[in-house]
């Protein structure tokens, strides 16, 4: 099984968050330097700056749906037209759709 490279200064964010500490350039630096890394000033200053207005709350509450979510099922088809229940159906993988790419975005943002 493949491991996939996690980035320590997405951690030291959360670990930041997570503590209730501000999450700064120079605590990013501390919680890589804490961890053994040999943290880049550079690359924490635009992190901490790319962060600072992010909800962290709402954002680890989509994360969780998204990764709790189940795939949906497609709709088997009902004869004589569409109904409400097929519409919302439809709508409800748009949503989830944009939530996942929400998420990825914010991924690459860190990675």
């Amino acid at each position: 099984m493949k491991m996939t490279k996690v980035d320590p200064y997405l951690h030291a964010v959360l670990v930041l968050h997570g503590t209730g500490k501000e999450v700064s350039q120079e605590g990013i630096v501390a919680v890589v330097k804490a961890a053994g890394g040999e943290p880049d000033e550079a690359k924490a200053k635009v992190l901490s700056d790319a962060v600072k207005d992010v909800n962290f709350e709402e954002l680890l509450e989509n994360v969780a749906t998204i990764a709790a979510a189940p795939a949906a099922a497609p709709a088997a088809p009902a004869e004589g037209g569409e109904s409400n229940e097929e519409e919302k159906e439809e709508e409800e993988p748009n949503e989830e759709k944009k939530e996942e790419q929400a998420a990825e975005g914010l991924a690459n943002l860190f990675g």
